[in-house]
């Protein structure tokens, strides 16, 4: 029973930080969560050491509250619209949920024997969850959703956002929740030990220099603003792909565009896959497209499936991208880097394709582009383009960013539904422009399509779900904030560190290993 109990409780802890996020934007929620997780471990323990097992449970637990909460939408992309039943959706959804647990719980396996001393604790309880948020951006391609930091686009900690990234605000958040579960057990007595007063002073601290930080501009604008226009056509997803409806979806990309050319503006944007077509085997209509741009004298930036030939050695078969073009006085095309594991491409191909029908959705044929692409010119402005789950990526982005005046992301959500996906999506296409300290424009076929300014706050925004276009002024931005330089290294600086400082502390006070846990949760 004690086991279930702490089990449903770091479920439910992991479930509140979900509230955190869009759409629901409780950033306390977030503190307390995990407050909360810190808690159950030093609950669980009673000033003794924690076993590796209970440490790894509590945080699988939290990792399944989190991921079947937050997550919930790949339910919805799994079975409405990748043809799976609801048998199949709900086994597919919880191995997702399962795997992604187990990767948020393996570093807190190691947290069990800092639960005895409160200096240590605070410290590795905060590098195990930067460890985490770091290990889930990379292995198996990388899942970097949900990630604590996300919350505080509006808080003061938003200004360590430049310097730190998404991963830095987590280590912070992480860090003050473990200082209030101590404080809160009253195993923390800062105003008898100074060593646990600078612990408290310190979390207490960091929030205001968040706050001090957000008045340093670390870029700054470059040139007169220009006008861009999206559309967003609202083409269900259930017809996107349809031969019958090509026609439709052609007309409305075209009725909005010469809507928006009437309205001075310098740059069109068209989201992700706009037209349902190859671009090498649909010449008449790219053609027309160019000439339209030439005569107005406005770029189209057009998300494309992108047909090539197959490069030397590879199999006898048309290489497909999905890619960004620009059409008009400097056509480019950009290929997606970066690709979503199953609805892009299918990993084991030859072993389990066509084995269900989730494992043939229309886009999962992609093949990735190169590194080392420019950024696109259009509008005289230079765009760092970011391919639907490409903007997740702080690294991605950020370098992207180096050589490019404004960020660009191009989406369909339409996969999500109208679950709290698109959202968070949304969300996290807001922490890119705050970390790199440009404006960031995001077209998409059905929401969320938007302007962000250089410091995250959504500036012009449709409303999801309609055919509408919108029009607002981006200003091309120069510079480079310390996280563009240096990356998450400035994370690991600290991470690291504290982590080291932790382990030395608990070897000094030389914890018998033998000692019976109090109470333990596996009994």
């Amino acid at each position: 029973m004690r086991k279930l109990l702490f089990s449903l409780a770091s479920a439910a802890a992991g479930g509140l930080l979900t509230l955190s996020f869009a759409p629901y934007d409780l950033w306390g929620c977030g503190l307390l969560s995990l407050s909360l997780f810190a808690g159950l471990f030093l609950h669980a323990a009673q000033g003794q050491t924690l076993p590796g097992r209970s440490s790894l449970w509590l945080a699988f637990c939290y990792g399944i509250g989190l991921f079947a909460t937050g997550g919930s939408w790949v339910y919805v992309s799994i079975t409405h619209f990748g043809g799976s039943s609801v048998a199949l959706g709900l086994l597919l959804t919880g191995a997702f949920v399962g795997i992604l647990a187990l990767l948020l719980a393996l570093p807190f396996y190691f947290l069990g024997r800092f639960t005895p001393q409160p200096f240590s604790f605070a410290l590795a309880f905060a590098a195990l969850w930067f460890l985490n948020e770091w290990l889930r951006s990379w292995i198996f391609t990388g899942f970097p959703w949900l990630f604590a930091g996300y919350a505080h686009l509006n808080t003061w900690l938003a200004g360590w956002a430049p310097v730190l990234s998404v991963y830095g605000i987590g280590l912070i958040l992480a860090f003050s929740g473990a200082v209030i579960a101590l404080l809160a057990k009253r195993q923390l007595t800062p105003l008898q030990h100074p060593a646990n007063f600078s612990l408290v002073l310190t979390a207490l601290l960091l929030w205001p220099a968040g706050a001090l930080l957000q008045q340093v501009s670390w870029t700054h604008p470059d040139g007169n603003a220009i006008t861009v226009g999206l559309v967003q056509a609202n083409i269900p997803q259930e017809k996107k792909w349809l031969p019958e409806f090509r026609g439709e979806t052609i007309n409305r990309y075209q009725t909005a565009t010469r809507a928006l050319s009437k309205q001075g503006v310098d740059v069109i944007i068209w989201p992700e896959a706009a037209l349902p077509l190859l671009y090498h085997r649909a010449n008449n209509l790219m053609q027309a497209l160019q000439r339209n741009a030439e005569q107005t004298q406005i770029d189209l930036i057009s998300g494309v499936l992108y047909d090539s030939k197959p490069a030397a050695g590879e199999p006898p078969r048309t290489v497909i991208h999905n890619s960004a073009a620009v059409f008009g006085r400097s056509p480019q095309v950009y290929h997606k880097r970066h690709l979503v594991p199953f609805g892009e491409y299918v990993p084991l191909e030859d072993w389990i394709r066509g084995t269900i029908e989730f494992f043939d959705l229309p886009t999962s044929f992609i093949r990735s582009g190169p590194e080392d692409q420019q950024p696109l010119h259009a509008g005289g402005v230079s765009w760092a383009p970011l391919i639907c789950y490409e903007i997740v990526y702080p690294r991605l982005v950020a370098d992207s960013a180096l050589n490019a005046q404004v960020l660009l992301t191009i989406s369909n959500d339409a996969w999500f539904g109208d679950s709290i996906g698109p959202l968070q999506h949304m969300q996290m296409a807001q922490m890119r422009a705050l970390e790199t300290g440009r404006y960031l424009v995001r077209g998409t076929n059905t929401g969320v399509t938007a302007i962000v300014d250089p410091h995250g706050h959504i500036v012009e925004q449709l409303p999801q779900f309609e055919r509408a276009t919108l029009t607002g002024k981006v200003t091309a931005m120069r510079g480079s904030t310390p996280f563009m330089l240096a990356g998450i290294s400035l994370v690991f600086a600290l991470a690291l560190p504290m982590l080291a400082i932790a382990l030395l502390l608990q070897r000094q006070r030389r914890v018998n290993p033998e000692t019976r846990l109090a109470g333990e949760i596996t009994d």
